[in-house]
């Protein structure tokens, strides 16, 4: 039973993280691109967690956070780009 929730779910996660990058290619603004390549990366991270309990490995669930941490840094300083020109003040 839980071999089909994890199949739904990986089928589920990706066909968000295909609708995400469809967002990525048309979206109007540099913003909408910015969320749309966030949400690709939390998409991401669900995918790793759910493949980590598919294998029963601690490992993929280190790698997800380690991956979740890295988004956020990367998130955040684009965004500082966008609106103030620099990063590093």
């Amino acid at each position: 039973m839980i071999d089909h929730a994890l199949d739904f779910g990986l089928a589920a996660v990706s066909l968000a993280l295909l609708l995400n990058l469809w967002s990525l290619f048309r979206g109007p603004t540099t913003m909408d691109r910015v969320l749309a390549v966030d949400t690709m990366v939390i998409n991401v991270i669900a995918l790793i967690v759910l493949f980590g309990i598919r294998e029963g490995s601690m490992l993929y669930f280190e790698a997800a956070l380690l991956f979740a941490m890295f988004g956020f840094v990367s998130t955040v300083a684009y965004c500082r780009f966008v609106l103030r020109g620099n990063i590093i003040e």
